[in-house]
C-alpha cells in the first residue's frame, strides 16, 4: 500500500472513503440499498478523482479532475444530510463535518490552481 500521508487532501479522501464504506455497510444492514450504493459511489470518487488528478497531464486537466472531486464531495453531502435529517435512517455523524472539511480544501485548491494557471499565462 502507498504512504496516503504524503499529501493531505489525498490522505483525507482515503481516509473519509474507508469511513464511507462502513456507514454503507450499517445502510445495507438496515435494508437501505439506494442510498448506500449512491453515498458508496459518490463518497469513494471523491478520493479516486483526487488521486486521478495528481497524474494529470495538465494544470488544466489537474483542475478538471479536482472540479469533479467536488462535484462528488457535493453529492456526497446531500445523500449523508438526508440521511441525517430523515428520522428513520442512521445518522452521519462526523461524516458532515468531514465532507464540509474536504469541501473547503477542494475549493482552495482549484481557486489557488486557477491563479497559478493565470499568473503563468502572464
Amino acid at each position: 500500500m502507498r504512504n496516503y500521508n504524503d499529501n493531505p487532501i489525498v490522505k483525507m479522501t482515503f481516509q473519509y472513503s474507508l469511513e464511507i464504506m462502513e456507514f454503507s455497510e450499517g445502510l445495507r444492514d438496515e435494508k437501505r440499498f439506494s442510498f448506500a450504493d449512491q453515498i458508496l459511489r459518490s463518497g469513494c470518487s471523491i478520493g479516486a478523482n483526487v488521486k486521478e488528478a495528481h497524474g494529470a497531464e495538465s494544470k488544466a486537466d489537474f483542475i478538471h479532475k479536482i472540479k469533479i472531486a467536488l462535484k462528488e464531495a457535493e453529492e456526497s453531502e446531500y445523500w449523508l444530510e438526508l440521511c441525517d435529517f430523515a428520522k428513520s435512517y442512521p445518522k452521519p455523524g462526523k461524516l458532515l463535518n468531514e465532507i464540509e472539511s474536504i469541501l473547503k480544501v477542494l475549493n482552495k485548491i482549484i481557486s489557488t490552481s486557477k491563479v497559478k494557471t493565470q499568473k503563468s499565462a502572464n
